[in-house]
């Protein structure tokens, strides 16, 4: 078995400064077990939990840690392997040997866990626990603290949720160097996808292809892969659909690297060697919208404000081929652009795909005195408020036809000032757009993770000559 890991001092840096952002009480992180896929033994690809690792690193089940910032302790529970399981997982590090690979010196064993809490609570002490998303934890949460699973949530720590979301927030030039192998390694499979796609195939032939060159690279999916016909559903994972001439293909597409660090790649391509000359007017207003939003990164600017600049450009466009009418930033204000970009322009990635989601959106996005919208569009934003340096995201804005959605709009003629529903008619089949690319904030501006993708037309055309 290996580990990945950083130097020791990065974790030791880590948990000094949140024992220095909490200033008191007894920290939990759990780590996450083994989870049963349709019978026990058979279980899914295991994944750490995310802020576990950035702590502790160990991508090992049935961990647990506990910082008792008061008595300056730091200690890792787990279970040294019995003869039983390491003939099925041949020898492995003691708990103790990987402990002190990111300076923990003290361990025990994991059921000494709920006694330590147990302790801590009987002296009066806070406990301060994150969201538990996964089940199991969950039960063992309200075991060892008698907390009943259904107030967990309401339990964790505010305190605790912000002091990690602040720390993992802002990368560190080794997570950078992580996270730009990882994007590197999404723009490869995307560059297989622009390769190997010729009519006739299924779109699970490509996937598959997408598939191998995260494998081939050493790494994982950070999320199940998007790859359709279909691009007016924002997220397709069926991949049945036979790809014809004059059809476009969406994919969005990430690896997980081995260090758990991910990349979030969106193309969109003409299963024939060319766009149609409707495909390459929307493409351009997709583009346009994109090369504007990433003009505007630097610290200070908020996401809304980008988000909100975007759409007006993307409204702009779509004036111009007709589909819409009036004034772009009158038209955004009303809600209008929403019948054709229904969703945020781009989330925090790092560690997680939608960076530390399961800590709360409100608090990784939006952040103290941002109150996320209710409105239909503005209310799928993912990211708000203020860029700051080491803050890595997507710009992922698209164009997406849904005639379910044209139709309600339509039979109440809703923003009629803004919309060309006679011309709209005729672009029922189009599908969707979507382009996407991954960017970290820096001290001036804002710099591209990964390799070079392509996606102007003439390049994207260029791979598709054959």
């Amino acid at each position: 078995m290996h580990l990945h890991l950083f130097e020791k001092q990065v974790y030791t840096s880590r948990r000094a400064a949140l024992k220095k952002a909490m200033g008191s009480g007894v920290l939990l992180l759990m780590g996450n077990e083994e989870s049963s896929m349709n019978y026990k033994d058979n279980c899914y690809p295991f994944r750490q939990d995310s802020s576990f690792l950035y702590y502790f690193g160990l991508d090992v089940p049935m961990l647990a840690a506990i910082i008792d910032i008061d008595n300056n302790t730091e200690t890792i529970f787990g279970n040294e392997l019995t003869l039983d399981e390491i003939i099925w997982t041949g020898p492995l590090p003691s708990v103790k040997d990987m402990a002190a690979m990111v300076g923990i010196d003290q361990t025990q064993p994991y059921a000494q866990v709920q006694q330590a809490l147990q302790k801590a609570q009987t002296a009066g002490r806070t406990v301060h626990i994150l969201p538990p998303y996964r089940p199991e934890n969950q039960l063992k949460l309200s075991a060892w603290l008698q907390w009943p699973p259904e107030q967990l949530q309401q339990k964790a720590s505010l305190p605790f949720i912000k002091a990690v979301i602040a720390q993992r927030a802002h990368k560190e030039a080794c997570e950078v160097a992580e996270l730009e192998k990882a994007v590197s390694i999404s723009a490869d499979m995307h560059l297989a996808a622009l390769q190997y796609t010729r009519p006739g195939m299924k779109e699970y032939e490509i996937a598959a292809k997408v598939h191998e060159a995260a494998q081939a690279a050493g790494a994982t999916l950070s999320y199940p892969i998007i790859l359709t016909i279909n691009g007016g559903v924002l997220h397709n994972h069926a991949h049945h659909n036979t790809i014809r001439e004059g059809q476009m293909l969406l994919v969005d597409a990430g690896a997980e690297n081995n260090m758990h660090y991910a990349g979030d790649l969106t193309r969109t391509f003409p299963v024939g060697k060319q766009f149609t000359a409707r495909q390459r007017e929307i493409y351009e207003v997709v583009l346009n919208a994109m090369n504007h939003a990433i003009s505007l990164l630097k610290p200070g600017i908020t996401y809304k404000e980008v988000h909100t600049q975007a759409c007006e450009k993307l409204v702009e466009g779509l004036v111009g081929v007709n589909l819409m009418k009036g004034n772009p930033q009158e038209a955004v204000a009303a809600g209008a652009h929403t019948l054709f970009f229904q969703c945020g322009l781009g989330h925090m990635m790092g560690m997680d795909v939608h960076d530390m989601e399961d800590l709360g959106e409100q608090h990784v996005g939006y952040g103290d005195g941002m109150v996320k919208s209710k409105e239909f569009g503005w209310k799928s934003l993912r990211l708000a408020r203020a860029l700051e340096p080491g803050f890595v995201f997507t710009i992922e804005p698209g164009v997406y036809i849904i005639p379910e959605q044209i139709d309600t709009w339509k039979a109440e003629n809703k923003l009629d000032a803004f919309i060309n529903y006679s011309t709209l008619e005729s672009y029922r089949d189009f599908s969707g757009i979507r382009i996407e690319d991954n960017f970290l904030v820096t001290d001036t501006g804002a710099h591209k993770l990964g390799k070079y993708l392509p996606k102007t037309l003439a390049e994207i055309e260029a791979l598709r000559a054959w």
